[in-house]
């Protein structure tokens, strides 16, 4: 199958080729390089640096590699960053969305696979967090995901293109960003701890995240992308069933820590029901969060 990975320079999406690769597919990779990697990026695969916000450049590549699926995880995936900069963040995740789901519908690519976050969800009264609940994003950025949900069903409905949206939570594992100011916290942790500095949180750490490792999310979208339960338009819930606190998560790497006032747009708790992923994708995470923090540990320490 001949399959186009947006952001496939970047942590998730990297993964994600490697793991089409070894399946036997051919992949074409479509990054800009602003936070992805070259290195990142399969040898076996086909690097093109382009920007999604370039709508002509796009279908240029889309009409010469005539893709038959689709993986757009190219984004500016941080709230932080979305609530200091909504116009660049939204040209690139919402516009950027709209063009690559336009560049595939008319090249009849036959499925889309989009990365959406639970970030679209906001601050809910009760978990676990399903798909059938009121989006109520508190951040640019989680309504920016939340409008590509929804170009991702009007894209299904209209052009005969179907679309089915992931709502990624709290991903982790190699390759995580530990360099950016709004990188993941556990890649901040990691890069914190080897530096001798305390961990920082963001108020009192017993906020909660449905930690998911990074092998398991890329078998969701590989099954969604496969899967002929998908009809176009869903949104599924891919992340952890289990609340680990940010406590929990400093105790684990072992250091001191400090804390610094709660961050605006940051939600409290996470938690996936994952009834709809299990149904549609006979799919859920099998990697222990221990496990995984280990694996990333072991990683980081390589790496350096």
């Amino acid at each position: 199958m001949k399959i186009i990975v947006t952001g496939g320079a970047g942590f998730i999406g990297s993964h994600l080729t490697d793991a089409l690769i070894n399946a036997g597919h051919e992949v074409v990779v479509v990054d800009n390089l602003s936070t992805g990697k070259r290195e990142n990026v399969n040898e076996q695969a086909k690097f093109v640096e382009s920007d999604i916000t370039d709508f002509p450049s796009l279908l240029e590549i889309f009409e010469q590699e005539q893709p038959q699926g689709v993986f757009h995880l190219a984004a500016i995936p941080r709230a932080p960053l979305s609530i200091e900069d909504p116009v660049g963040t939204s040209k690139a995740n919402i516009l950027g969305t709209v063009n690559v789901l336009k560049a595939a519908a008319d090249v009849k690519a036959q499925r889309v696979v989009f990365a959406s976050s639970s970030s679209v969800y906001g601050d809910q009264a009760t978990m676990p967090l399903k798909e059938t609940m009121i989006p109520a994003p508190i951040s640019p950025y989680g309504l920016q995901k939340l409008v590509g949900e929804q170009f991702a069903k009007v894209f299904s409905d209209l052009y005969e293109l179907p679309v089915v949206s992931l709502r990624y939570f709290s991903v982790y594992g190699p390759r995580i960003d530990v360099n950016s100011d709004y990188s993941l916290v556990l890649g901040k942790f990691l890069k914190q701890h080897k530096e001798g500095k305390p961990l920082t949180i963001f108020g009192d750490g017993t906020q909660t995240r449905a930690f998911c490792y990074v092998d398991d999310v890329v078998k969701a979208n590989i099954r969604a992308m496969e899967s002929a339960a998908i009809q176009g338009g869903e949104v599924i819930n891919v992340g952890g069933d289990t609340q680990t606190s940010i406590n929990e998560l400093a105790e684990l790497i072992g250091s001191e820590t400090t804390h610094l006032p709660v961050r605006v747009g940051d939600m409290q708790h996470t938690q996936a029901d994952l009834s709809e992923v299990k149904r549609l994708l006979e799919w859920e995470p099998v990697v222990s969060f221990s496990e995984g923090v280990k694996r990333t540990i072991e990683w980081f320490h390589s790496a350096k």
